[in-house]
């Protein structure tokens, strides 16, 4: 009898125009009549309650799921995207999604690996181990006795982003109809293109092997191992990595909390000063801990490749700071990508700079933020968001978002841990023998043997 052999193994399905139209309709109605009251309002002239309006917009998206949830929770965190209001009740929506059952299941790997697929494990676990707004995760054993991590997509995923995307412009345009201190536009197309990304589980796996290339040299950093021939475009299967929550680490002692903060820092920062690549999302379902604090990296949807000369910039930025070079801070900016700074624009981003680069620049054993309370930067960014207000606002560069994102995503986990190092010399084992020629070639080899370039 000849073996049957599974189908090609395709890449993320295309939108189609009946999952947009379907999208569209679930997704219009949840917005569509806030953007009608809001416009309303504007038309009468009444001045609008935003935390009313940011209420019923976390309300409505909160039953999607999908795409723009996933986005929402991401902007929730970069500072004066939204406004307050805004980001408070979008930090609320969960993460996890109901879970395919088992019956749909079937249908889905059907599709992925042939009707012959579960000859093709030792075993695969009905319920799935996570649940989240793109796919589910499910555990299985392969004949070679590896424990195997399953990620199978969701199904339409492309035509829900592309609706979801559509979407989210119209609740951009109702942010910027009350508030422009903050252009918004290129923090859309920044995620627009993140986002089309993570539904390619080609590119995905591409990632990985890219940080296990980047990160072969960090004992405490732990990346899972792509299997080919059971992965697809909709299908990604890798080696299983136990560990838990980081929730499940915030009480344990000092040395505890604090070599986990270490291992965190130097897996997000070691691929980013060394290749110029960055993980954009340090969400907690992204990694886990395991018993000896060292971290495993689970999730590499939402990586961004930089050029050699914006990393320089960065760099360049920081000793703008340390030196009080007010030129080289502007010539940073400038490769960052701001554009038309006057003195009062670069005076306010400076403030930000200078919170963002602050722990860095003080060497000695330190808390992330030393004053009390609140989420990590809030005070710093409101200030921020009402001097743009007053000078004119900005448009800040697609470049700077997930930056910014993993800046303050780590801060935030730096915060939750307690955690005290000398960030100033972990910074600077980074950056020591920085060289802009090296790290282009670093990262043009890494990029060829990840299958990337």
């Amino acid at each position: 009898m000849t073996e049957q052999k599974p189908p090609p193994p395709p890449r993320a399905e295309a939108s189609s125009l009946g999952g947009r139209v379907k999208r569209y309709a679930k997704v219009s109605t949840a917005v569509g009549g806030l953007a009608a009251r809001v416009a309303g309002e504007k038309v009468l002239g009444i001045k609008g309650d935003n935390a009313r309006r940011a209420a019923e917009l976390r309300t409505a998206l909160g039953g999607l799921k999908g795409p723009l949830m996933k986005v929402a929770q991401i902007l929730s965190t970069i500072p004066d995207v939204l406004p307050r209001e805004y980001a408070d009740e979008l930090a609320q929506l969960q993460a996890n999604a109901p879970q395919m059952g088992w019956l749909f299941v079937k249908r889905r790997m059907a599709a992925e690996l042939g009707a012959d697929w579960q000859g093709r494990f030792a075993s695969f676990d009905h319920e799935a181990s996570a649940a989240a707004s793109l796919g589910q995760v499910h555990r299985a054993q392969g004949f070679d006795g590896r424990q195997l991590a399953c990620k199978l997509q969701y199904p339409d995923m492309a035509s829900a982003v592309e609706a979801d995307l559509w979407q989210l412009q119209l609740i951009f345009n109702l942010y910027r109809g009350y508030d422009n201190a903050i252009d918004p536009s290129n923090a859309h197309a920044e995620l627009s293109e993140r986002l089309r990304e993570e539904v390619d589980y080609v590119r995905e796996a591409g990632h990985m092997r890219l940080y296990g290339h980047m990160l072969a040299g960090e004992p405490h950093v732990h990346v899972p191992e792509v299997v080919p021939d059971l992965s697809t475009g909709r299908l990604l299967t890798m080696t299983w990595l136990d560990g838990s929550s980081l929730l499940g680490f915030v009480d344990a002692g000092q040395d505890v909390r604090n070599a986990i903060a270490y291992n965190m820092f130097r897996a997000w920062y070691v691929p980013f000063y060394n290749f110029g690549v960055i993980h954009g999302d340090p969400h907690l379902g992204n990694y886990t801990v395991r018993p000896d604090n060292d971290v495993n990296l689970l999730d590499f949807g939402c990586v961004r490749v930089f050029s050699p000369g914006f990393v320089e910039g960065v760099i360049d930025l920081y000793r703008a700071l340390q030196s009080n070079d007010r030129q080289l801070a502007v010539h940073a900016y400038e490769r960052w990508g701001f554009a038309n700074l006057s003195n009062e624009m670069i005076d306010v981003l400076n403030l930000w700079a200078g919170f963002v680069y602050g722990p860095l620049l003080d060497d000695r054993s330190r808390p992330i933020q030393e004053t009390a309370g609140g989420s990590y930067g809030r005070a710093v960014a409101e200030k921020v968001h009402a001097e743009l207000r007053r000078v004119g606002g900005v448009k800040p560069p697609r470049e700077f978002v997930l930056v910014d994102r993993a800046a303050i995503g780590l801060g935030s986990v730096f915060l939750r841990l307690k955690a005290e190092i000398n960030w100033h010399r972990l910074f600077h084992d980074l950056i020591r023998d920085f060289d802009v020629a090296a790290l282009a070639r670093r990262q043009a080899e890494a990029l060829r043997l990840a299958g990337l370039a």
